[in-house]
């Protein structure tokens, strides 16, 4: 298994795996906000759909492990603090900002405002590790996945605006993400990345069902079939994508990995041109995925040595 996230060829397919799972996120919540008739203003709503799609994630993981091998789920006192450390940044104060940020930018401008996490993982990668500098290799895979997540929104009548709750949430977001990131590599040290991502998900969801549920107005939120399918399909993309995403900062650069997220924001107005009625694909779009292809493969390049 540890071999797995290690070849080189398997890295690529569950990163790009990971990153398509996210991007589903953003046409999932755009419906869900929709068909469980939440205000775009009521932050608190938006705090308790999150809280419990990420207990709920946490929980199937935890399960799992239990199911699995159970002395696993076990952790010291010390871990369990550092557990709950990952589990306000990485997910309450993260997806505080991405609920509500989302809710008030278009689904492109959020789609380009997430690449910021990127752009930070491997700023902080490069003065954080002396194995994973910046180079000029990176410099043009950055651009060049940034490119294609411009060429991706062009021609979808991008506002170029800012409001501290939408755009600067979407990019706070993007610095909580990428800092989460770190974390997870330098202090949860001898804790499986199973382990990791079941508690992180489970504490960090059930602060902020307790921080939101007793402040929740009545009708806040209406569930329907459609709103439980939803509900639960994000639970499960967030416990799949994120353990898996975990496994491979064990065993790999957090800069370099960072490089597929540039598939998010694609993959995410793909599938809005797929399941949101009014946005279809277009020549912008095949060009997006041209340039965030070129992107991987430079960064990804070695050449002969």
């Amino acid at each position: 298994m540890k071999d797995l996230f290690q070849k080189k060829w398997s890295v690529v397919i569950i990163a790009v795996f990971c990153s398509i799972l996210w991007g589903s996120a953003f046409p999932v919540l755009k419906v869900s906000y929709e068909e469980l008739q939440m205000a775009p203003n009521d932050v608190i709503a938006k705090i308790v759909f999150a809280g419990a799609r990420f207990s709920l994630a946490g929980l199937i993981v935890l399960l799992f492990i239990m199911a699995k091998n159970g002395k696993r789920i076990l952790v010291t006192k010390r871990q369990f603090f550092i557990l709950i450390l990952l589990g306000v940044v990485q997910t309450s104060l993260q997806y505080f900002f991405f609920y509500n940020g989302l809710a008030n930018v278009s689904g492109m401008q959020g789609a380009i405002l997430s690449s910021a996490s990127t752009f930070f993982t491997v700023i902080l990668a490069h003065f954080y590790y002396r194995s994973d500098r910046m180079s000029w290799r990176k410099t043009i895979g950055l651009l060049a996945g940034f490119m294609g997540i411009v060429i991706a929104n062009w021609g979808q009548e991008l506002k170029l605006s800012f409001q501290w709750d939408g755009e600067g949430y979407m990019i706070l977001s993007g610095l909580t993400a990428a800092i989460a990131t770190i974390m997870a590599k330098e202090l949860a040290t001898g804790i499986h990345p199973v382990t990791i991502t079941g508690w992180q998900l489970t504490l960090g969801g059930v602060i902020m069902l307790i921080v939101g549920l007793p402040l929740l107005d009545e009708g806040a939120i209406t569930f329907t079939p459609i709103g439980w399918g939803l509900f639960i399909y994000s639970a499960l993309l967030s416990s799949i994508a994120f353990t898996l995403w975990y496994s491979l900062l064990k065993y790999n650069n957090a800069g370099e990995l960072s490089i597929y997220k540039f598939i998010v924001p694609v993959s995410g107005t793909v599938m809005s041109a797929m399941f949101i009625p009014g946005e279809s694909l277009n020549l912008f779009i095949y060009l997006a995925i041209a340039f965030v292809a070129l992107g991987i493969i430079v960064v990804n390049y070695h050449g002969k040595t």
